[in-house]
């Protein structure tokens, strides 16, 4: 290992590691960088990166980039890869390659060879191609491309300390895709207007030849207007001579390259019997026994997350950590050091900073998202998420949506704040702005459905019911109107399916321990400005004013009592608040069964808590978080009206 170092450092400064979703970029990455990681947001861009120092090195920068299946970009994350490639100060890209699939990687290995950047494949999931009957020669591969070939099996950490030694010999591959004659000739024309860059002017040339607009911004800082103007003639001169798209062309011929490769190199034998592992991976995808596998996973999250995180932990760390022993000493010590009231009350008060926010974004929610996201880090893992995505397509296509949709609907039964944000999986934005209308309108987070489910369980199953059958129709329904509202195109269903496979423990704490550091990053300082927001709403006499002006439909309209008015408007701050106060009343005997219904469907379609309402403004922008709440809003009040008007007149007896 120490005789490479000397070669390591010799690189310099950053290497990229890009490959398709799903080929086990991020274990390489994190056996690569360890636990010293940081995420944050491309600039201008939401898409999230992860960067580290390599291990074995401290100067060496490992950026993981967003998984891609063209650097000709279609989505947000895949333009953020190619940027990365064409702006940054790099020394060379570190390719994975998922080893049973290797026709798809070798699409991006043609386009990092024609950038001419230095770069080394890693095989990854070797043994996965194996028990399919996939044997690769890895020898004559790296005779043809002329870069460095290491497999790898990174799950079990073998072939790791071959591919340290080998990112010190990264080198530009000598396979370049040839195009028809036409295109070359294009080609070269563009070359000539083109300035120097990081990447080769080829590699630019065949980009804004199959017609990439997200190169728009870059041509009009390098190049005048004439010249673009002049760039724009020569491919429409060349898209003349051909019926199909230049882009579909471009992207056939580098295929058929790719494939005259994998001739050459990969052997198939035939697998003589279904595994176990892939008879379960079937049957999760099954319309029949997918069903109750579905169910058996949402019962083994609701124990782990809503029983266990939500109940246990959330308990200890509410009513003991907090409640006997941080909040009494953050009282005691803020009013001895801060004679001022006013400065008590907002760090200590009834809507303080610590008694508050921090009691809420800690002590309640913390424990939930945490163990959530371990919950979440198993399903990831063991390949049974875009399983569940191919099952519930069909449906999900009726609500102009796709499969994938279903991996943050599943989310935001943790937290719809969190899973607002795991929208970015897809690819257009008229998706993402229907999943995000969708989460904030129907999916309650489990603190919530934590106290729903404890009230739904002192009425008959019939309430239960009503109440899920209420939430899901309304779901359908405004999912298939936005489908019509919301312009724009919906994407085709594309997922890669990894094999079903035990999670590693090693794996799954990296991510969820990255996971909460996001959290306690990104998501503390909303639940302080939110309360901050209610504090001030509190002195100016702003709460007493909206819950006078709300009355009248709470109560007139509902049918609940005045005090069910203080449970929605703190529901705002935090869903499971406002479910908590509904639950107080019940206890109390203020609530009849049909106010019971009524008013936990109102609060579970009621607007947002400020949290996920400020990540909507993040994610979405002001214009669409305004126009998403002033919809949510009148309508989950107007489906309380009519369910309150229709269980009266029928006299339904819950």
């Amino acid at each position: 290992m120490h005789q490479h170092h000397k070669e390591v450092i010799k690189i310099g400064k950053k290497i990229v590691l890009v490959g398709n979703p799903n080929v086990g970029k991020s274990v390489i990455f994190s056996l690569l960088t360890g636990r010293y990681v940081t995420v944050s947001n491309y600039p201008g861009t939401t898409v999230e990166l992860a960067q580290g120092y390599a291990k074995f090195d401290r100067e060496i920068l490992i950026i993981d980039t967003p998984g891609v299946n063209n650097l000709i970009p279609m989505s947000e994350d895949e333009k953020v890869t190619r940027d990365i490639l064409l702006n940054e100060e790099i020394e060379g890209v570190v390719q994975v390659i998922d080893a049973k699939n290797l026709r798809r990687g070798l699409l991006i290995t043609l386009q990092l060879s024609e950038m001419g950047l230095p770069f080394i494949i890693n095989l990854n999931m070797e043994d996965e191609a194996r028990s399919r009957g996939i044997f690769i020669d890895y020898k004559k591969l790296e005779e043809i491309l002329g870069v460095k070939v290491v497999p790898t099996i990174a799950t079990q950490r073998k072939g790791i300390s071959s591919l340290i030694s080998g990112i010190s010999y990264l080198k530009k591959s000598k396979v370049k895709p040839e195009y028809s004659a036409d295109i070359e000739d294009a080609i070269s024309e563009i070359e000539e207007i083109l300035p120097e860059t990081r990447i080769s002017k080829r590699s630019l040339a065949v980009m804004l030849l199959a017609g990439d607009e997200s190169l728009r911004s870059w041509l009009h800082r390098n190049l005048d207007s004439k010249e673009i103007s002049k760039i724009e003639e020569i491919r429409n001169k060349t898209q003349r001579v051909y019926p199909d798209p230049l882009g579909h062309l471009i992207n056939t011929q580098r295929i058929s390259q790719a494939d005259k490769i994998l001739k050459r190199v990969v052997t198939t034998t035939k697998v003589k019997r279904e595994t176990f592992s892939q008879r379960i991976g079937n049957a999760c995808m099954h319309p029949l026994w997918g069903i109750p596998i579905l169910f058996i996973v949402l019962f083994l999250m609701y124990k782990f997350v809503g029983e266990f995180g939500a109940g246990v932990l959330v308990d200890f760390l509410e009513s003991v950590v907090f409640g006997r022993y941080l909040n009494p000493i953050s009282i005691s010590v803020v009013e001895k050091l801060i004679p001022v009231k006013i400065i008590q009350e907002v760090l200590v008060g009834e809507y303080g900073i610590i008694t508050m926010a921090l009691t809420y974004s800690i002590a309640i929610v913390l424990p939930i998202v945490g163990t959530f996201f371990l919950a979440f880090g198993v399903l990831e893992d063991s390949g049974y998420l875009p399983r569940l995505a191919i099952m519930v397509n069909k449906i999900f296509k009726l609500m102009g949506l796709n499969g994938k949709a279903v991996l943050p609907m599943v989310l935001g039964l943790g937290c719809d704040t969190m899973a607002t944000l795991t929208t970015r999986i897809l690819e257009t934005r008229k998706e993402r702005i229907i999943v995000t209308l969708l989460l904030a309108l129907g999916v309650p987070c489990s603190a919530q459905l934590g106290v729903i489910l404890g009230m739904l369980s002192s009425l008959s199953g019939a309430a239960a019911l009503i109440w899920g059958g209420v939430v899901i129709s309304v779901i359908f329904f405004v999912g298939m109107l936005a489908s019509y509202i919301v312009p724009g195109e919906r994407s085709d269903f594309i997922l890669e399916l990894p094999p079903i496979r035990v999670p590693q423990f090693s794996n799954i704490m990296v991510k969820t321990l990255a996971r909460i550091e996001w959290y306690l990053r990104e998501a503390v300082p909303l639940f302080v400005l939110g309360t901050l927001v209610l504090f001030v709403s509190d002195k100016m006499g702003l709460l007493g004013l909206l819950e006078e002006v709300a009355s009248p439909v709470v109560v007139g309209f509902l049918g609940l009592p005045v005090k069910a008015t203080e449970a929605f408007l703190v529901g705002f701050l935090r869903r499971d608040y406002g479910a908590a106060g509904l639950f107080a009343l019940a206890r109390e005997g203020a609530l009849d069964p049909i106010q019971m219904v009524v008013s936990l469907v109102v609060i579970t379609l009621f607007v947002p808590c400020i949290a996920n309402f400020l990540i909507i403004i993040k994610e979405r922008g002001l214009k669409t978080a305004l126009a998403i709440v002033s919809f949510i809003f009148p309508f989950a009040f107007i489906v309380g009206g009519i369910l309150n008007f229709i269980l009266r007149y029928l006299g339904v007896k819950l």
